[in-house]
C-alpha cells in the first residue's frame, strides 16, 4: 500500500460544493478511523506512552524565538522507556500512533481516488519513514485525525506518541510538548480571493475580516500585531476555527475576506481552488517539527536520527511528489537549516 500510492489530481475542484463533499468525506472518515485505528482503553495498559525517560526541557522564559526550532536533542539510535513501550505493544497493537491531518491537501489528506481513500502526502510520508526505523514496517502505524486546536492535548492526554502536523516550533509550544529538529520551512501568508483588493499583509487588511485556526501561530500573530499596531487595529480576526482548512470554506462562503495561514499550507488551499490566491509575501518565518511527549527524551533523540538519513535521502522525493506543483520546483526555501542540537538534557 505505501509504495503503491496512486496520486490524484484535485486541482480545480473549489468552490462551495466541493468543499461540502470534501467535509463530510472527512467526517465519515473520522467516525470510520475506529475500524483500522483502534482507542486505547484501560485493558491496553492505560495511556499511550505512560512510561517516558526522564529530561528536562527548556523552559519558555529562557528560549529565544529565533532559536526554537534549535532546542532540541542530539540524535540518537538508542532505545529507552518510550521506545521500548512502543514495541513491547503486540498483535494489531503494535503500531506508532500519530496524530496527522485529514484535510490538508498534499500533506495529510485523504485521496478518495485512492483504495480505501489512503491517506496520503509530505507529512504521511514522514511517518511512514519513522515507523519504518522504530517497528521495522512503514505500514505500522496507527493514524489519528486531530484538528489543529488539540495537537498539543493529543500528546499531553497520551492519546498519541507523536503529532505531525504541520506544526510549528515556537518557545511557547516547547513549554507544553518536546520537538524534533525542524524538517520544514515556511512562514505566514494571506489567502484571499483574486478579485480582492488585499495586497499582502499590510494596511489593506483595515476593516476586514480575517479567519485563523485556533491555537495556531497565525492567530498569535494577527493577535500580537493588532495589539502592538502592526496591524490596523480595525482588522477582525475573531474568526476562528478548529481546523484550517474551515477558513477556505468560510472563505468561499463570503463570511471572511482572507486567510491567514503557514503559506506551504495556503499554497495548497490555492491549488484546491482556483478563484483565490497568495496575497504578498511570507511575513514570518517559521519550522516545522514532530512534537512527542515533553520528556519522551529517548523517542526525541531517536526521530532526530531518523530526520537525519531522511534529510539526505528521502525529503526531496517527497517534496517533488507532494508540494513542487504549488511551491515550485526549486525545494531551496524550504529546507530548512542544518539542525542545531541546543538542547542538552
Amino acid at each position: 500500500m505505501y509504495a503503491a500510492r496512486v496520486r490524484a489530481s484535485l486541482r480545480g475542484w473549489g468552490g462551495v460544493g466541493a468543499m461540502a463533499v470534501l467535509c463530510a468525506l472527512a467526517l465519515a472518515f473520522v467516525l470510520l478511523l475506529p475500524c483500522t485505528q483502534r482507542q486505547v482503553s484501560p485493558r491496553d495498559g492505560g495511556r499511550v506512552g505512560q512510561q517516558v525517560a526522564t529530561g528536562s526541557q527548556a523552559h519558555a522564559e529562557d528560549c529565544k524565538a529565533s532559536e526554537a526550532q534549535d532546542q532540541t536533542l542530539s540524535p540518537s539510535g538508542a532505545g529507552g522507556p518510550t521506545i521500548d513501550s512502543i514495541k513491547a505493544r503486540t498483535g494489531a497493537r503494535r503500531k506508532l500512533i500519530v496524530g496527522v491531518d485529514q484535510n490538508s491537501y498534499h500533506w495529510g489528506y485523504r485521496n478518495p481516488n485512492s483504495e480505501g481513500a489512503e491517506l496520503e502526502g509530505f507529512d504521511i510520508d514522514l511517518v511512514h519513514r519513522i515507523a519504518q526505523d522504530i517497528l521495522g514496517d512503514p505500514d505500522a502505524v496507527q493514524f489519528k485525525a486531530i484538528p489543529t486546536s488539540q495537537r498539543i492535548s493529543a500528546i499531553q492526554d497520551g492519546r498519541v506518541d507523536m503529532v505531525v502536523r504541520t506544526m510549528t516550533i515556537t518557545c511557547e509550544r516547547l513549554s507544553q510538548v518536546a520537538f524534533s529538529a525542524p524538517y520544514f520551512k515556511t512562514g505566514q501568508q494571506v489567502l484571499a480571493s483574486k478579485s480582492s483588493s488585499i495586497t499582502g499583509y499590510n494596511t489593506t487588511l483595515a476593516h476586514k475580516r480575517v479567519c485563523t485556526a485556533a491555537g495556531s501561530t497565525a492567530y498569535t500573530k494577527l493577535d500580537a500585531d493588532r495589539k502592538d499596531g502592526r496591524l490596523p487595529s480595525s482588522t477582525d480576526i475573531s474568526t476562528t476555527v478548529p481546523n484550517q482548512l474551515d477558513c477556505l470554506v468560510r472563505l468561499q462562503l463570503g463570511e471572511v475576506d482572507a486567510v491567514v495561514t503557514d503559506g506551504a499550507l495556503a499554497a495548497s488551499q490555492a491549488a484546491q481552488d482556483p478563484t483565490v490566491e497568495l496575497k504578498g509575501g511570507a511575513f514570518t518565518t517559521e519550522y516545522y517539527g514532530v512534537a512527542m511527549k515533553k520528556d519522551a527524551s529517548d523517542l526525541v533523540r531517536r526521530v532526530n536520527r531518523i530526520l537525519v538519513d531522511y534529510r539526505a535521502d528521502g525529503w526531496q522525493k517527497s517534496y517533488e511528489q507532494w508540494l513542487s506543483a504549488t511551491l515550485g520546483k526549486d525545494s531551496s526555501a524550504s529546507r530548512p537549516p542544518a539542525p542545531q542540537y541546543l538542547r542538552t538534557s
